[in-house]
């Protein structure tokens, strides 16, 4: 029997399980169906509520009232950790990487429109003194009477691995309606949490599917060695008996362009293509260059016409938003 930590139910679930018909036929290879995990809610929208599911509920039994999170300007994971924090009477305080910016925007535009407190940082600094910046926050809120809690970038740990523990139990009971028998799920890869809960849920829910990274940031080698690591502090934390070293962590790297954050041409006409097609909005972050990499390894042969994939999308519209300039609208 799986027992998981307590969860406060902040996302929209299930989700639906939808084939492209067109973009199959398109693609002339495997079936291709999508988990829309961009479907979780409307502010709320994407993996990481998840997540957050079982991050913030660790957070209220510890008896705070502050949630401390970090990640990039255009961060999916602090808009929604904004909202749901308003949802649930928390304050919230971001660090953000980067410079502030002049006019903000997309998911940075929703983080003021929620109420965040905002600390922004160059990038160099947030690297080398991001475990300081959070003590010393702590510090000034217990000053205050607040008791904060911190949510590491994506609600990437141990706990948030749960999320996606239960949305691979989610994803069995969708196969079995649908009739289906995915030979592969594959997911964007930015911070490690979806695709560490997806691997555990797997071994604990018996999917048969292999689970697949498509990284959209760093490398190969970092990914396993966050994925290991993340997969570690959860059976430590929860005493579970799961061998998670033995688990396989399938990624596919090559496809992270010009860095976090910057896609190429290709992936923007990817994204039109796709919701042109399908009616699908993916994101130049993650999604839309996952899926674009994706594409391209089917095109390679790895996967076949006898496979069936399920891409699990997890959200990103409002960084589409943000990167606007970047679309070229004459054709």
């Amino acid at each position: 029997m799986i027992v998981s930590p307590p969860r406060i139910r902040l996302a929209q679930l299930p989700t639906p399980l939808v084939f492209l018909e067109r973009l199959t036929a398109k693609m002339g290879g495997p079936r291709i169906y999508v988990k829309r995990d961009d479907l979780t809610g409307s502010w709320m929208t994407g993996n990481k509520v998840r997540k957050l599911e079982f991050n913030i509920a660790a957070a209220i039994a510890q008896g705070c009232d502050t949630i401390i999170t970090c990640g990039a300007v255009q961060s999916n994971h602090c808009r929604a950790t904004v909202f749901a924090c308003a949802s649930l009477g928390l304050k919230v305080h971001l660090i953000l990487r980067g410079e502030k910016p002049a006019q903000p925007d997309g998911n940075n535009f929703l983080d003021y429109v929620g109420g965040a407190e905002i600390s922004y940082f160059p990038r160099d600094v947030y690297k080398a003194r991001l475990a300081e910046i959070v003590a010393e926050l702590k510090e000034k809120y217990a000053a205050g009477g607040h008791k904060a809690f911190f949510i590491p970038s994506g609600a990437s740990d141990g706990i948030g691995c749960w999320g996606y523990i239960h949305a691979a139990e989610e994803m069995k009971r969708d196969f079995a309606v649908q009739g289906i028998a995915p030979t592969h799920v594959v997911c964007a890869s930015g911070s490690g949490g979806t695709q560490s809960g997806l691997i555990i849920g797997k071994a604990l829910h018996g999917l048969a599917a292999t689970i697949v990274g498509i990284n959209i940031c760093d490398d190969e080698k970092w990914f396993r060695d966050k994925i290991t690591s993340d997969m570690a502090e959860w059976k430590s934390l929860h005493r579970h008996p799961l061998d998670v070293e033995s688990l396989p962590i399938n990624m596919i790297d090559g496809h992270v362009g010009p860095g976090y954050g910057e896609a190429t041409p290709e992936v923007f006409e990817t994204i039109k293509m796709v919701a042109r097609l399908e009616g699908l909005v993916l994101d130049p972050v993650y999604t839309g260059k996952a899926f674009n990499g994706m594409l391209k390894e089917i095109g390679k042969g790895r996967f076949t016409g006898g496979d069936t994939i399920v891409f699990v999308h997890t959200g990103g519209i409002f960084g589409l938003l943000a990167q606007r300039d970047r679309h070229d609208f004459t054709t």
